[in-house]
């Protein structure tokens, strides 16, 4: 069975011509090849320097189709993507005359004309992806709109969460992140993790305000002196425009911050893996990130917010913390619970992973999609 796959993720061409995509997109496109025999990646080619965390197919059994980069939040930009709308149709239409079932991953803002290009013209089998927060209360127009359009599909659409009123057609799925021997090598990671008394925090994700990064920082520096010195070290990876503000936030905070820029999974795995706390106090449009689920599977124990699905994967209490509130002074107070937790009750935090961790595994993923979506 043939597949193509409809994105708006970014591909670069290294300089020995071979092509890379965002990580964890690639690593779960790479897994799907388990199912399906051919795999057509229809997504963006951009002229620019991959970052570390870019990778490679694993396979010549899937195809890279580049279609122009389009997209963004200015005028020019709207502008340029519908201007380059029928030249992307056209190469989705000959990708889709070569597989058997497609899957267009939203939301997008190629999804705005593709969504409907799809389901008033397209006859063969396919299936919708809605990585972004399906109940948000007030989602950007371009969101709104492919929410509203994939709500009156025929067609499946996996959604983060479950909800009220949430269509039959809709079926909850959890992003895949994970593969059998990285749920061993979690095992391994938390048999050497106890309550010490500095810990380590880590961050992953776009340097920006949204993702709560600031946040983050001013809470840190806030501390009391007596919270601050049961602080090992702070590990930020990723990168933004903002960056060189936020480095200046942490300056004679009395708190060690590193910023490592974007790294390679591996690496990524390794900071996991000496981390205690995994921090994403997120304010931004949010499905349910791969980053908590990367970061729990290696012992680090979620303090995130209650944003779109993760509260229902993230319990308060039981096997992390859920900011009620998304303020400075809120998250002061959570750290601080942190900082002071005994070793009884950071231990039962840390081990209550098990009971989630299974769904966010490549096998789990690929057994739903041949039972759930395929048949």
């Amino acid at each position: 069975m043939k597949l193509a796959i409809i994105s708006h993720t970014e591909h670069y061409r290294a300089p020995d011509g071979n092509i890379l995509g965002w990580g964890p997109t690639i690593t779960e496109i790479n897994h799907l090849l388990d199912i399906f025999d051919e795999i057509y990646h229809v997504a963006m080619l951009y002229d620019k320097v991959a970052p570390p965390s870019a990778l490679p197919y694993v396979s010549n059994r899937i195809t890279f189709v580049p279609i122009p980069a389009v997209g963004g939040k200015s005028i020019s930009s709207k502008i340029n993507s519908i201007r380059n709308a029928p030249k992307i149709i056209s190469i989705v239409s000959n990708t889709l005359k070569k597989i058997d079932v497609f899957q267009l991953r939203a939301p997008t803002g190629i999804g705005v004309f593709l969504i409907p290009y799809l389901t008033l013209f397209i006859k063969k089998k396919g299936w919708f992806k809605y990585a972004g927060n399906w109940n948000q209360s007030q989602p950007p127009l371009g969101y709104a709109i492919q929410r509203f359009m994939l709500k009156q599909q025929s067609r499946k659409v996996t959604i983060n969460g479950q909800w009220e009123m949430q269509p039959k057609h809709c079926i909850t799925f959890e992003n895949p992140c994970l593969t059998e021997k990285n749920l061993i090598e979690g095992d391994l990671a938390i048999e050497h993790k106890s309550k010490e008394d500095k810990l380590i925090f880590c961050f992953v994700g776009r340097l920006e305000r949204q993702k709560g990064v600031e946040r983050i920082i001013k809470a840190f520096n806030n501390l009391e002196e007596s919270d601050k010195n049961k602080i090992n070290e702070v590990h930020f990876i990723g990168d933004g425009e903002e960056k060189e503000y936020f480095i200046k936030l942490t300056k004679n905070s009395g708190v060690k911050f590193h910023f490592h820029g974007f790294l390679p999974r591996n690496q990524v795995f390794d900071v996991y893996k000496k981390a205690n706390v995994f921090l994403l106090p997120s304010s931004a449009s949010e499905g349910f990130p791969k980053v908590i689920a990367e970061a729990i599977n290696f012992g680090c124990i979620p303090l995130v917010s209650n944003v779109s699905s993760i509260a229902q994967y993230v319990r308060h209490g039981k096997n992390g913390i859920v900011l009620d509130s998304l303020t400075i002074n809120n998250l002061n107070k959570e750290l601080k619970k942190v900082l002071n937790l005994s070793r009884i009750e950071y231990n039962h935090l840390l081990r209550a992973r098990k009971e989630l961790i299974h769904k966010f595994t490549f096998e789990y993923y690929n057994n739903r999609i041949k039972n759930d979506i395929l048949k």
